[in-house]
């Protein structure tokens, strides 16, 4: 008796997603309400978003799709989720503290679908509590690919341990649909791209890519990235809403051709291959010696010196004294002020600043000195340094401090 063939396979990656639904939505209320009603509201536009992987092959297909949530608090955001097609799980407060019973409730489903029949290659956790730390540990021992979604801070043996971590501004910016990127582009550890993100190249006649050929072709050396991106930016406004379809400047001057070649590391560079190689780019004790080098190295805080620092609250005293902003602007102009005044710095590094002061619980008041920002950020960094079991002599924990509130709380 002949035996059944196999159906063939469906394209994609089969996944399952697990959705910490008070944890995400707190978090993304601290950084940006709207997104996080977005995110409570219309869950399929971001579960389609991430499920776009930017080829056939790189698609995901969420085979699990659970949320989490606490009934006594947000059940009239349940009607949203069962129409997108999740299984809304009932996991109320179980102790006077108010502690649910997401976690064992989470960790229970995730381990039967890891010993289920259809074997899944992905595994999604949407929460930034450390507690899944072993639940990642068993995916990895399993040989599964992990995704953090992340909508807060991380602790770092969690974002250790997973493959992908799709940051708190990554996040807001689907959200917002402000990212032409596929998730394989917008995870932190990014896989290769497939080819939609592929298609849209830089046109070569364009006002921008002229004047970065002729700002890095005249430069004495490797250029920063913000700089390049400054002028480009100068030349073709358009490119600031998503570098021409590649979401992100990196993408786009990466393309270019014409010998400019583009690293993301140290802050990233760019430079003509002509004249120079990777060789030439500045090494990191020259950015950040000594006590600053370990707390970067731990803990993700941006790699600037403390004059970056400073000018990034400078900038951002005056950009709130001016008029209200949404982050995303903000972040952009503060960026360009810091070009201007010589100190570059990227969006991401402002964007990482203005996430750890809604983490401090920071407002971004029109009277906000300086001065307050500095400390709320500082004190951010400190926490972090804490969290990661940085230890430090009361001159490092002075030095810390110094640095990275840019000299502003020296008096």
């Amino acid at each position: 008796m002949n035996k059944a063939p196999e159906p063939a396979r469906r394209p994609g990656i089969r996944a399952a997603m697990f959705v910490d639904f008070d944890n995400v939505f707190t978090g993304l209320q601290a950084l940006d309400p709207a997104a996080a009603r977005r995110f409570a509201e219309d869950p399929k536009q971001w579960a389609d978003a991430l499920s776009d992987g930017g080829a056939a092959d790189d698609s995901r297909r969420f085979l699990i799709r659970n949320c989490y949530l606490n009934p006594m608090v947000y059940s009239k955001y349940r009607p949203y989720w069962t129409r997108a097609g999740f299984r809304v799980i009932d996991c109320p407060s179980l102790t006077q503290r108010g502690k649910s019973s997401t976690d064992i409730n989470l960790v229970l489903d995730a381990m039967d679908a890891l010993s289920g029949s259809v074997a899944i290659e992905e595994f999604f956790i949407a929460s930034a509590d450390a507690d899944f730390t072993s639940l990642i540990q068993r995916f990895r021992a399993a040989d599964r690919m992990t995704t953090v979604i992340a909508a807060g801070a991380v602790a770092f043996a969690y974002r250790e341990m997973a493959d992908h971590v799709v940051e708190s501004h990554d996040f807001v910016a689907i959200l917002n649909g402000t990212t032409a990127e596929p998730l394989n582009a917008v995870a932190s550890a990014k896989l290769p791209p497939g080819p939609a993100t592929a298609k849209a190249k830089p046109k070569t006649g364009s006002p921008a890519v002229a004047e970065v050929l002729k700002f890095v072709r005249s430069a004495s050396g490797p250029v920063k990235g913000a700089l390049v991106a400054h002028r480009a930016l100068s030349a073709e406004p358009s490119l600031k809403t998503d570098w021409a379809g590649l979401g992100r400047f990196g993408a786009w001057v990466a393309q270019i051709g014409k010998d400019i070649e583009y690293s993301p590391a140290k802050g990233g560079w760019v430079w003509d291959a002509k004249r120079f190689s990777a060789e030439d780019l500045p090494a990191p004790a020259e950015v950040q010696p000594g006590v600053e080098e370990r707390v970067t190295r731990v803990t993700d805080v941006p790699a600037l010196s403390a004059a970056q620092f400073r000018q990034i609250f400078t900038s951002m005293e005056a950009r709130l004294r001016e008029h209200q902003l949404n982050r995303n602007e903000l972040a952009r102009q503060v960026r360009d002020d810091c070009v201007s005044a010589g100190e570059p710095v990227s969006r991401n590094a402002v964007n990482f600043v203005l996430q750890g002061l809604a983490y401090a619980d920071f407002q971004l008041r029109d009277d906000a000195t300086a001065a307050e920002i500095a400390a709320a950020w500082t004190a951010n960094v400190e926490e972090l340094c804490r969290v990661a079991l940085l230890e430090f002599d009361a001159s490092e924990k002075l030095a810390v401090r110094r640095w990275a509130s840019g000299g502003l709380l020296d008096k």
